[in-house]
């Protein structure tokens, strides 16, 4: 049989990660190109599976380590880890009952079969491989912001490899084309494209209308669509199916979210399905430069000199809305009201103040009708997740 990944979030502490765990396991945020789940799957070239964990997010691709069969060979990996040349080499080295342990520290990457499995949550272990690198890991929202650079450099390699980008259009003003790659079906005409400090890629049947101004690192996914006239610098993702426009730095979208219009939008993650209302701006630096407060469900935590705003999946802003420094706001919240937000909304929030819920079977109605736009439609996974965390969080 061929081996395959299970990713964990044991030991990941995925509430700190507030409100992007939520709605999905720490592996499936995407962090440069790819999520973390895709950058392992096509460095080692094997399916993946989600340990189950016993919780409201053991979906389709959970799997019982008890279930598996006595030719399985698994490599349980930590959800928050992204993949490094070193920690991939060791990787390839373990034996069954083998785990990796950087600097000394506690497991990331653990080497079993049907063998090790003393008990549901016991796998047996013989010897511990320390290997010393500096480790990539995602444990706070700003984070995906600080990594962001380093991940797009990361995944344009593993991306684009001998293959070979299309050839760029002569309409565009570029700098450093052989550090571009545009892929099959993109459109790009009459832009600006400057690769010196980065490279930039260009996702498959994505769109960049003319006038669009983008320095790399960049990345714009599969499907993607960037308005005229766009400001965006590094590093920034705008994910697959997502429509960006207005200014933009140093910024994640997930997947399938809007930001059409002016307004600027920096140091910041946007999470799945979000909708950024025309004129919606953020703040990403505090007026006496001091450090950035970030709330987490565990109190608030400095996050550095500049942090914008981190949105839960499906949220979203009405027009001109003022994002405080370091704002963050729940899942599935309609943002409206006048002067500076708070700097957290919680979920289900109807409006900035958060004393009035989003009813729910209003909310899923609302969200069906969001995905119709863009060819999808809610699914039951989605409606069982977003009851759960409605009842609960």
């Amino acid at each position: 049989m061929p081996a395959k990944i299970i990713f964990t979030e044991e030991f990941c502490q995925p509430e700190n990660l507030y409100p992007f765990t939520l709605t999905r396991q720490i592996q499936d945020i995407r962090v440069g190109i790819l999520t973390i789940r895709e950058k392992w799957e096509k460095t080692l070239r094997m399916k993946s599976y989600d340990r189950w964990e016993d919780d409201y997010k053991d979906l389709d691709r959970s799997i019982r380590l008890e279930s598996l069969a006595e030719d399985d060979t698994c490599f349980m990996i930590h959800g928050n880890i992204l993949p490094t040349a070193k920690l991939i080499k060791a990787l390839h080295k373990l034996q069954n009952g083998e785990f990796i342990s950087v600097n000394g520290n506690t497991g990331v990457i653990f080497r079993f079969s049907r063998k090790e499995i003393q008990e549901p949550n016991k796998i047996k272990v013989s010897k511990a491989i320390t290997l010393r690198d500096e480790i990539k890991s995602i444990q706070f929202p700003w984070n995906i912001c600080q990594l962001n650079d380093y991940a797009i450099r990361e995944d344009f390699e593993l991306l684009t490899g001998k293959r070979k980008s299309q050839k760029i259009s002569k309409t565009n003003k570029v700098v450093k084309p052989g550090n571009i790659f545009i892929d099959k079906g993109a459109v790009v005409e009459h832009c600006f494209l400057n690769a010196a400090e980065g490279p930039i890629y260009i996702g498959k049947n994505s769109l960049i209308m003319e006038g669009a101004a983008i320095r790399g690192a960049f990345a714009c996914g599969e499907g993607a669509v960037i308005k005229m006239n766009s400001r965006i610098y590094g590093a920034t993702t705008i994910g697959p199916y997502c429509t960006a426009g207005g200014e933009i730095r140093n910024s994640v979208f997930f997947a399938y979210s809007n930001k059409a219009h002016d307004g600027y939008i920096g140091d910041s993650v946007i999470g799945e399905w979000c909708n950024i209302g025309a004129g919606t701006s953020n703040s990403n630096i505090k007026n006496n430069a001091s450090i950035v407060k970030v709330w987490t469900p565990k109190g608030e935590i400095n996050a550095g000199q500049k942090c914008g705003v981190f949105m839960g999946d499906y949220s979203k802003t009405s027009i001109n809305t003022s994002i405080n420094t370091g704002t963050v706001i729940g899942v599935c919240s309609n943002i409206f009201e006048a002067g500076l937000s708070p700097i957290y909304i919680p979920n289900f929030s109807w409006g900035c103040d958060g004393l009035r819920r989003y009813d729910l079977e209003k909310a899923l109605t609302n969200i069906g009708e969001w995905k119709k736009l863009k060819g999808k439609y809610i699914t039951e996974n989605e409606k069982t997740i977003l009851t759960y965390i409605f009842k609960n969080y």
